[in-house]
């Protein structure tokens, strides 16, 4: 079933051709470098694939309203995840952190006081994610917050390749015959949270809610998803969106 599902999804357009067309239409030379360098081939072997996982932390749900507070990137392969190549920033975000941002994140007023702006950053963040294949867990936070922060910085916004964690976990726990029969006999629908799905492969409980720890747990969650649902060589297009 897995594997169906994932040759079906082949069918959506090629991220490889938009970002060679993105790169000829952006302006920006950090936007223009970044899409030049593209993504692998949509056949490429998930084993063979470069990754990034990638977690920001918001202080809130909406891109219009709220900004981005941190930002975690851990590259890494299927076969391994070098650590000292981790980066980690805490922002200075264009809106006041709220009570509820504060308590969730931990990260505090005194903290973002003197922070950079995501402006600062974006050099090396983009210079870690380029060529690779981002990595996150729900790309609809990761995707139109990057998207919004980049586009009022640059004047362009950013899309690309995605491996979502959420969603692969979805494919097996909401959209699978066997969810839908527990939904008929009226069970509850397995968490597909980043915290819960890690338990279900053994892996160890990290603290949430921190760019860096989360970005850590998406790579050893995808990891584990890898090796008790799909193949080495399984092409890298069954899994990104």
């Amino acid at each position: 079933m897995i594997r169906l599902l994932g040759k079906m999804r082949q069918q959506a357009p090629g991220w490889p051709e938009y970002l060679a067309d993105r790169a000829v239409r952006v302006q920006h030379p950090l936007l223009k470098d970044f899409f030049a360098a593209g993504c692998p081939d949509s056949a490429t072997p998930i084993s063979d694939v470069p990754m990034a996982a990638l977690d920001i932390e918001t202080t809130g749900l909406d891109p219009r309203r709220h900004a981005i507070v941190s930002v975690g990137v851990v590259p890494f392969s299927l076969a391994r995840i070098p650590l000292r190549e981790r980066r980690y920033w805490v922002l200075k975000p264009a809106r006041v952190l709220t009570e509820q941002s504060v308590t969730l994140h931990r990260i505090t007023h005194t903290e973002v006081e003197n922070a950079p702006d995501l402006a600062e950053i974006l050099p090396e963040l983009l210079e870690l994610l380029k060529g690779r294949v981002t990595v996150v867990h729900y790309r609809h936070i990761e995707r139109p917050f990057l998207d919004s922060g980049i586009e009022a910085r640059l004047g362009e916004g950013i899309r690309f390749p995605m491996i979502d964690t959420m969603s692969l976990e979805a494919r097996l726990h909401r959209q699978s015959l066997w969810a839908r029969f527990r939904r008929w006999l009226g069970r509850p629908p397995i968490s597909i949270r980043l915290h819960n799905s890690r338990e279900r492969y053994g892996l160890p409980a990290y603290q949430g809610h921190h760019a860096l720890v989360d970005a850590l747990a998406t790579a050893e969650l995808l990891q584990a998803q890898v090796a008790s649902h799909y193949a080495p060589e399984t092409p890298v297009s069954e899994l990104w969106s």
